[in-house]
């Protein structure tokens, strides 16, 4: 079993930053592989970041180049550092982790984060 906790979200102006943090525990075999994902009003829900076993990082097109994905396994967490926010980055992120072997198997509880123009 593996549990995920997300920090970090908040109120920002457009062209600012934000870092969520996501704290996992359990099984870390099953947590090889993680990512974040959004959900906009209104939208469905969409991959935004992912990163391997190996530390090899994946972006979806609309926040290359703004978002970096890392994780530090000594202390067991994600990060999502995200520059140059825009309006449409407002959404529910959330951090979800798997084995690697197909989709993600657990989902933390999510972050707000609503950026203003």
């Amino acid at each position: 079993q593996v549990q995920l906790a997300e920090s970090g979200g908040g109120a920002v102006q457009a062209g600012g930053s934000l870092r969520l943090s996501c704290a996992a525990s359990g099984d870390s075999y099953s947590r090889g592989c993680m990512g974040w994902f959004r959900q906009g009003p209104g939208k469905e829900r969409e991959g935004v970041a992912h990163i391997d076993r190996r530390g090899s990082p994946m972006y979806a097109d609309s926040v290359k180049g703004r978002f970096t994905i890392s994780k530090d396994n000594a202390k067991n967490s994600l990060y999502l550092q995200m520059n140059l926010l825009k309006p449409e980055d407002t959404a529910m992120y959330y951090c979800a982790a798997g084995s690697c072997s197909g989709a993600y198997n657990y989902w933390g509880q999510g972050t707000q984060v609503t950026v203003s123009s």
